[in-house]
């Protein structure tokens, strides 16, 4: 769980529209089909330009590319996290059940850390010196492309304010 801030007028259409991205009144739930991942078994809900999402999705990397999708939208200033890993669930349901025998929740899943870091592109940044600062070596850049997939689409496609998964080595 976790609330994620995001700046509200970066957003992909700075490339322009023959590149094919963003329409700002998409919902949600496109944009994240366009981006690879399936909106099934989440729930968004709107305050302002924040959102909160919440539900359960399969992996760890799914529910931090779905947080990074929604708040690279152009509009959206924060998301508030909430959701659930369906094997952390499952996991400390079997626990709580052994340990009280019975009611282990999802709340102690939502809790789960990101396994990964972000980071927010500056002006003049490019993937590979965001290597060099993350990794110490420019040459890792493909590891930051393929965690950004499908939201990256090409590596040089970059912009001010975007956030990105930095995956640990």
């Amino acid at each position: 769980m976790g609330f994620f801030d995001f700046i509200a007028d970066a957003g992909a259409k700075v490339f322009g529209p023959d590149d094919d991205i963003e329409e700002p009144t998409k919902p949600l739930s496109q944009h994240l089909r366009e981006n690879g991942i399936s909106p099934e078994g989440m729930k968004f809900t709107f305050s302002g330009t924040t959102v909160v999402v919440s539900g359960t999705v399969e992996s760890q990397e799914v529910r931090e590319k779905a947080v990074l999708v929604i708040g690279n939208v152009k509009g959206i200033s924060g998301v508030d996290d909430q959701l659930t890993v369906a094997s952390a669930v499952a996991d400390n349901a079997d626990v709580g059940e052994a340990a009280s025998g019975g009611g282990g929740g999802a709340g102690e899943a939502a809790a789960e850390d990101w396994s990964s870091r972000t980071y927010t592109v500056q002006s003049g940044d490019t993937l590979g010196k965001i290597a060099k600062e993350m990794y110490g070596n420019a040459g890792k850049y493909p590891v930051i492309f393929e965690a950004n997939k499908p939201m990256l689409k090409d590596p040089n496609k970059i912009y001010p304010g975007q956030v990105l998964r930095i995956p640990n080595l």
